[in-house]
């Protein structure tokens, strides 16, 4: 095979895998994921409380929502169904199905801490979306901070 058939199968298989192509050329389902809810601190064990939405114009059958913390969790965790923890700071959570214009699950978590800090900072965000498109990251991406006093935070 001569090195621009080469080439151009190469470069066919990535187009097909990866999705590329030129400008026009299908990129999935595209959906506006968001997070609205609240957050807070009291006696090392921090609460989020979370409602995910999709503002479409595609819906999404699921998609992941990661919290990521500034301190390290307690080495035992009850979470919610669809949550599991990730690493030392980290927990996913599924949001199920997010249709055109809806909400998903609500989504609570009571996290233990592995020591009592006075504040804890809270990153929450899209760790998958269910394959499709968001252009707007902006309401999916929120950096919280929490002070050791049982006030609610929202995002």
């Amino acid at each position: 095979m001569r090195l621009g058939a080469v080439r151009s199968v190469v470069v066919a298989g990535l187009l097909v895998l990866g999705g590329a192509g030129p400008a026009g050329a299908w990129a999935g389902p595209e959906a506006d994921v968001a997070y609205h809810g609240r957050v807070s601190l009291a006696h090392g064990r921090l609460k989020v409380w979370m409602v995910p939405q999709n503002e479409g114009p595609s819906g999404v059958p699921n998609a992941t929502v990661r919290v990521r913390l500034s301190v390290d969790l307690a080495d035992r965790q009850e979470l919610a169904e669809g949550c599991a923890r990730i690493g030392q700071r980290e927990v996913v959570c599924e949001t199920g199905e997010l249709p055109e214009h809806g909400r998903g699950r609500h989504i609570g978590l009571s996290l233990g801490l592995r020591e009592r800090p006075a504040e804890v900072v809270v990153r929450i965000d899209t760790w998958w979306n269910g394959g499709a498109t968001d252009r707007n990251r902006g309401n999916n991406e929120h950096v919280v901070l929490a002070l050791d006093t049982g006030d609610g935070y929202a995002f």
